[in-house]
């Protein structure tokens, strides 16, 4: 049974100088392992497009990182990083990032045991004024905190002030801070919508060149929208698969896509897990719906494994 895999099964020496740092100069020249005729290949990203069969259709994940790591200084010189997971009030992640004077989020915090209560505070420049960005602790929740920000410059939405006080989150692996050069590199050049703490990395390598090179060799493309959570940063510490709980994530899936998809069932190629795991949701709450009537949208991560009759793809969505 999957839910009882042994984790310590899955576990591998990564040196650290086998973690390449920063990304190579041109996104598209990176090294890409194909799957030809029974063999694994090496290509280059941009030999993407005459790999793809004519009418295939790669569906994208548009979501957009947000600089979510924030660093507060208490007076005693004691440093706390608040890392922004997902929106508590509003919980829409547009509202939320659009939301004027406070609102409240469910955070990761570094440092935690020094945060006794008390309010914390972060100084930042705004048109040549000063102001601040308060952060005050309201409850704990499953190892997360529900923390209430509030900023006196009613000008600024919460998006604007996590972009002047906030840190792109990098992947924890690298082993190295932020550079200014990650605002850039570690964003798709398709990314639209706000709300991931994590890039979807399969999307990096793509260029405006890839993408124009596709749609000349007739392949076509369509985007959904899966705001990377927690679960991408939070640790496995248990010893089976089924004892770690994963944290839900957000996605939000347009009309014309689910057309695309019901006119494509048989020729889809996902971009990276996100992507993956988006276009599975929207099976499971299809076949939840034929088969209950009700529409559910909440996925649990086990439902795959316990459903033992299938419903073609086509008709879940």
């Amino acid at each position: 049974m999957i839910p009882h895999i042994h984790i310590a099964d899955y576990s591998y020496d990564l040196p650290d100088e086998r973690i390449a740092k920063h990304p190579l100069p041109q996104r598209d020249t990176s090294k890409l392992l194909v799957w030809q005729e029974g063999k694994i290949v090496e290509k280059v990203f941009t030999d993407l497009p005459s790999l793809l069969p004519q009418g295939t259709l790669l569906v994208f994940n548009n979501t957009k990182v947000i600089p979510a790591r924030l660093i507060f200084k208490k007076p005693s010189g004691a440093t706390l990083e608040v890392f922004c997971l997902e929106p508590y009030e509003p919980i829409d992640y547009q509202l939320s990032l659009t939301a004027k004077v406070e609102c409240s989020w469910r955070c990761l915090v570094g440092n935690l045991k020094r945060w006794k209560g008390e309010t914390l505070q972060h100084s930042f420049t705004f048109e040549n004024n000063q102001y601040t960005l308060s952060a005050n602790r309201l409850k704990d929740e499953n190892n997360e905190v529900v923390v209430k920000f509030s900023w006196n410059c009613p000008e600024l939405n919460f998006a604007q002030v996590l972009e002047i006080c906030g840190a792109l989150p990098i992947p924890p692996y690298l082993n190295r801070k932020t550079e200014q050069s990650d605002y850039e590199r570690y964003q798709t050049v398709y990314s639209k919508y706000k709300g991931s703490v994590a890039a979807p990395t399969a999307g990096l390598h793509f260029t405006s060149n890839v993408l124009n090179s596709l749609n000349n060799n007739g392949i076509k493309a369509a985007e959904l929208t899966l705001h990377v959570g927690a679960g991408t940063f939070k640790p496995v510490k248990t010893n089976t698969i089924d004892e770690h709980e994963m944290h839900a994530e957000h996605f939000t899936v347009s009309l014309i896509t689910l057309e695309e998809l019901l006119n494509n069932a048989n020729k889809i190629v996902a971009v990276g897990t996100t992507s993956v795991r988006t276009l599975e949701s929207i099976y499971w709450i299809g076949y939840n719906l034929l088969k209950t009537g009700k529409l559910e949208t909440h996925i649990t991560q086990w439902i795959p494994y316990e459903s033992s009759d299938g419903v073609p793809f086509s008709e879940a969505v």
